[in-house]
């Protein structure tokens, strides 16, 4: 009986220890609003604004790797696709394509 009551007056006193509101409760804190000004926004991400890096990058968008060519000429083939899930796309690429001259 001892402990029921006092397994009670534990819950009775944790219960008012989580819902107890005080004024800091209710106030926002600072850190915690998801807006900013557009001087702080801006101050973390610093853009590459080199022409060079921008030529760079288009280069490297028209050269794919001859691994991201055969992907997508297998997934344009639908048997090829489904053979890649099983085995791969190097191995489904050299099973429905290989046997082929490419210049």
């Amino acid at each position: 009986m001892r402990i029921l009551i006092f397994l009670t007056l534990l819950a009775v006193l944790v219960m008012a220890a989580s819902c107890y509101v005080s004024v800091y409760s209710e106030q926002p804190l600072a850190f915690s609003d998801p807006f900013l000004n557009r001087r702080r926004a801006n101050g973390f991400i610093h853009a590459d604004r080199n022409v060079e890096a921008i030529s760079q990058e288009r280069i490297r968008e028209r050269n794919k790797s001859p691994q991201e060519r055969q992907r997508e000429i297998c997934e344009d083939y639908y048997p090829c696709e489904l053979y890649a899930f099983r085995h791969g796309y190097a191995a489904a690429y050299k099973h429905y394509f290989g046997r082929r001259r490419t210049k």
